[in-house]
This record gives C-alpha cells, sequence and structure tokens, in this order.
C-alpha cells in the first residue's frame, strides 16, 4: 500500500488526520500501510474519499490518482 502512504503524505495529512476523514483507527490505519491488515471494500471507498483518489488508484489498477465523476 505504498500508494496509500504516498497520497496521504503528498496531501500533508497524518495517520491522525486519516483517522478523522475514515473512522479507521490510527493503529489499524498504520497495519494498512504497511501491508499487515487488508482494507474492506467500505475503507477502500472512504479513504479514497479522503484522499481525492479513486479505490482503483488504491488497487493498483490505474496508474492515474484521479478519481472519477462522482454520481450525483
Amino acid at each position: 500500500m505504498e500508494r496509500l502512504r504516498e497520497l496521504r503524505r503528498a496531501k500533508g495529512f497524518s495517520q491522525i488526520k486519516m483517522q478523522m476523514l475514515t473512522g479507521i483507527d490510527q493503529s489499524d490505519y498504520s497495519k494498512i500501510e504497511c501491508g499487515k491488515r487488508q482494507l474492506s471494500f467500505e475503507q477502500c471507498k472512504r479513504v479514497a474519499l479522503a484522499l481525492d483518489t479513486s479505490m482503483d488508484y488504491l488497487a493498483g489498477l490505474t496508474d492515474d490518482p484521479n478519481p472519477y465523476p462522482r454520481a450525483k
């Protein structure tokens, strides 16, 4: 999950800030970034929204970090 760490740092967010934005406990978030824990679908969605990216980018399915247009 190197992309996750890179995006978070590029936004200037700490892991505590990510906890506040996503509801994922900081210690669990740290484990996710280190690859010791996997994101659930819902967690991945919340992280993608917080980091303004797509779930596909977080999963490594695309190299474009830009989010898709949001449904209204």
